[in-house]
């Protein structure tokens, strides 16, 4: 079980470097996600972590960065929104579509990452991490498919596979069940108030004030983990890496 500050991203005690990932992340999704890298290459397959643990500092800097204008921002059509054109009731919506609340990431928890498929990439390929990567005949469409089929059998799922009218499809993040769902449940209303509160993150007191409402719908709104995800890897976490 993590604790308060391991669940909001304000302390790092719960994850460690993985060599072979590249990464930082809790001890038994690491052992699983290279369970799953070592049986993707079968099939011609290299997956690689672009993101894995996120802390609270991190995920600050992305949320500002849009508040203020200074990334783009996108409306739930992909298109680029005009900042000064929104509301900040507006704007905090729009962000949440695509990045995690400062306190609420699953990126905190050391047991989601995001990955692509470094044997699809041309040379000199950037990825961008967008939806139209993951399609089917598409840079990481074969990639999606494999996770589709495969990605349970190791522990993981796909929080955001589909648009439950919060967080924006994400076909690259996957979550490592066993660790994950007992955190999202962990991750109370009251410890994410606390942990927004002590943020520097720009629009907090409206955040607060809606906290509630933004917590159903960007928190708590995802495609739930297969049983067996759970089943199967628990007996590997209970193995240790």
């Amino acid at each position: 079980m993590l604790n308060s500050l391991e669940l909001t991203g304000r302390a790092r005690t719960h994850v460690t470097e993985s060599a072979q990932l590249g990464a930082a992340m809790h001890a038994p999704a690491a052992h699983a996600l290279i369970g799953l890298k070592e049986a993707a290459r079968s099939a011609g397959i290299d997956v690689a972590v672009l993101s894995a643990y996120r802390d609270l500092e991190r995920q600050t800097a992305i949320w500002n960065a849009k508040f203020r204008g200074e990334r783009p921002l996108l409306g739930r059509d992909g298109a680029e929104l005009d900042r000064s054109r929104l509301s900040e009731r507006a704007l905090i919506d729009a962000i949440l579509a695509w990045s995690a609340l400062p306190g609420a990431s699953r990126h905190h928890w050391g047991t989601d990452a995001d990955v692509i498929d470094l044997a699809a990439m041309p040379p000199d390929y950037r990825p961008q991490l967008v939806q139209r990567e993951f399609a089917p005949g598409a840079v990481f469409g074969k990639l999606s498919a494999w996770l589709a089929k495969h990605a349970a059998e190791f522990g993981f799922f796909r929080p955001y596979g589909s648009d439950r009218d919060g967080v924006m499809p994400e076909p690259w993040h996957l979550s490592y069940a066993p660790l994950a769902v007992p955190a999202l449940e962990a991750l109370t209303p009251e410890v994410l108030a606390e942990a927004v509160g002590s943020s520097s993150m720009d629009g907090r007191e409206l955040v607060l004030a809606r906290l509630p409402e933004l917590y159903q719908r960007y928190v708590l709104a995802i495609d739930p983990a297969p049983s067996v995800a759970s089943r199967r890897s628990r007996r590997g976490a209970d193995s240790g890496p």
